[in-house]
């Protein structure tokens, strides 16, 4: 069985819309897969289910396991114990994770307090050596949100999410906020820490040419419906219908401006 599974994954509104609709994939262990759909495709929605963070007036239906532990119907003293070890999100702005009012150090440290019990010194230490991972100084761990720049936040944002250790890292368009420069090193950081700690991955984003520097199997959403799934290079060479095609055209001509040869070494040559 894969780390996730996701069956006929259907969210609902309370006035009967359907926002997500049916979709299926899995994610095995130390597997790399990007969900990728312009605005309003479920593509966010979608992490939020699978991790049991659906808002109220939300219906989700069908299946989702989550290393062993059903998602669906699951009480929040079962998803705690799965969020921080088992899965851990980013999100697309650091504010969203990141309480203002308490210092980034504090912060990472939760989950390594919550989920590994540690204190005290080792739990300082561990804090230091998550924000080192993520190439952040020291002092940063004193600092509130505010006091750092936006790039400083992501990364530390970043730290929080893997200080235990999680299975899956599910990073929900983790470099829209930031300019082309510190996406580029995002990028790089979270490519480099899920590979050393062999972690799966969940990459949500609207651009195949981002998703192509850390993923080679892709899912399209479009209204909340997967309209084409494989890998990366199979839908470069053949989307297979327009809307999938419109996005290919858009990352190729986005590659091309940045002038990265990403989405052409995916396709092996056929882009």
């Amino acid at each position: 069985m894969s780390l996730l599974e996701v069956a006929g994954l259907t969210v609902t509104r309370s006035d009967g819309r359907v926002l997500v609709d049916d979709l299926s994939f899995g994610v095995p262990r130390g597997g790399r897969l990007g969900l990728i759909g312009e605005s309003g495709s479920g593509k966010s929605l979608t992490a939020l289910a699978v991790t049991g963070l659906l808002p109220p007036g939300l219906r989700p239906a069908g299946t989702v396991v989550l290393d062993g532990t059903p998602v669906i119907g699951a009480k929040d003293r079962d998803l705690d114990r799965v969020r921080g070890r088992a899965a851990a999100i980013v999100f697309q702005e650091p504010s969203t994770a990141l309480d203002p009012l308490m210092r980034l150090g504090r912060q990472i440290a939760l989950p390594l307090r919550r989920h590994q019990g540690l204190r005290g010194g080792a739990l300082r230490a561990a804090v230091l050596e998550a924000l080192r991972e993520v190439s952040l100084p020291e002092r940063v761990a004193r600092a509130y949100p505010h006091e750092v720049s936006g790039g400083q936040r992501q990364r530390a944002a970043i730290a929080m999410a893997l200080a235990c250790r999680p299975a899956l890292l599910i990073a929900d368009e983790p470099t829209t906020a930031l300019d082309v420069t510190v996406q580029a090193e995002v990028l790089a950081l979270l490519d480099r820490l899920v590979a050393a700690h062999d972690m799966a991955l969940l990459f949500i984003s609207h651009d195949l040419a981002v998703v192509g520097k850390v993923t080679e199997e892709v899912v399209v959403l479009s209204a909340g419906r997967a309209v084409r799934s494989g890998r990366l290079a199979d839908v470069l060479a053949d989307p297979g219908d327009g809307y999938t095609g419109s996005l290919v055209a858009s990352a190729r001509r986005l590659d091309a401006a940045l002038g990265n040869a990403v989405l052409g070494d995916a396709a092996g040559g056929a882009v």
